[in-house]
C-alpha cells in the first residue's frame, strides 16, 4: 500500500467506547507524511486495572483531555480519502464505530485493512502474530508498544511492507 493512515486505540475497560488514547500515521506515496496522537477522556469514564496494566494510563491522564468528538474533528481531515490499517482492524474497527455512537456521529463506513491478517498469510513462521513480532519480522522495532502512536507507526511500517 501506498496511501492510508494506520490507526490505533488504547481503551480505559472493557467497553469498546472507552478510548482513552489514539494514534494515526498518514502514509502517501510510501512515506510517513503525518502522524497525530491524543489522548481522550474516555466514555464510560473508568478505568479497568486491567487495561492499565496493558497501557499505563490512568483517570489523572484523561481527566483533562477532550472527548473523543473533539479529537476526531482534528483527525478527519488527516485521513480523508485514506483507507485505515489496523493491527487486528476488528479490535480498531469496533472501537471507532462504538465511539461515533456514542457521540451520536453518523459512522461513514471507513475502509479497513488488517496487518494481522495479512501477517499471518505472509509470515506462517512466526511463534506469534504480535505487532512488537512482525513489526520485527519486517525491519522495525517498536520500543513503546501500547502507546497508541507507536503502535500506529509500527502498523504503517508493517502496512508499507505486506499490504
Amino acid at each position: 500500500m501506498q496511501d492510508f493512515a494506520a490507526i490505533d486505540f488504547e481503551t480505559a475497560n472493557f467497553e469498546r467506547c472507552s478510548v482513552c488514547s489514539v494514534g494515526v500515521v498518514v502514509v502517501r506515496g510510501g512515506e510517513i507524511v503525518d502522524s497525530f496522537y491524543s489522548l481522550i477522556q474516555p466514555e464510560p469514564n473508568y478505568y479497568h486495572w486491567r487495561c492499565t496494566q496493558v497501557h499505563g494510563l490512568t483517570c489523572a491522564d484523561t481527566d483533562g483531555a477532550p472527548v473523543f468528538s473533539e479529537v476526531w474533528k482534528q483527525i478527519e481531515p488527516m485521513i480523508e480519502g485514506l483507507p485505515l490499517v489496523a493491527h487486528n482492524a476488528s479490535f480498531d474497527k469496533a472501537c471507532l464505530k462504538a465511539s461515533f455512537y456514542t457521540y451520536q456521529m453518523d459512522y461513514p463506513e471507513y475502509e479497513f485493512f488488517d496487518t494481522l491478517k495479512a501477517a499471518r498469510q505472509n509470515f506462517p513462521q512466526l511463534p506469534n502474530h504480535q505487532l512488537h513480532t512482525v513489526s520485527s519480522a519486517c525491519g522495525y522495532e517498536l520500543t513503546d508498544h501500547h502507546h497508541a502512536l507507536a503502535d500506529a507507526e509500527a502498523c504503517a511500517w508493517i502496512a508499507r511492507e505486506i499490504l
